[in-house]
């Protein structure tokens, strides 16, 4: 299980802890993030960097979506 995220564009997802979060975008710069089908948080990039909302309940970290993030806007960059 590794600890860096890997993007993979082409699939329009990022595989981080042994989990595929599928990347699907809601506009320029700002993307929703799932897992099997269900919406568990957004990234966002604003003012040079990636931001990660999760969704309420979810059991995502802020952290985990900033992983995430950094490395979706560092492969579409």
């Amino acid at each position: 299980m590794s600890d860096t995220p890997v993007a993979d564009v082409a699939s329009n997802t990022v595989t981080l802890g042994g989990t595929t979060y599928r990347i699907q975008p809601l506009g320029d710069d700002s993307f929703t993030v799932l897992v099997e089908g269900v919406p568990v948080g957004r990234i966002v990039y604003s003012f040079g960097s990636a931001q990660g909302v999760p969704e309420a309940g979810s059991s995502v970290s802020e952290d985990t979506l900033y992983a995430i993030g950094e490395a979706w806007f560092a492969a579409v960059g």
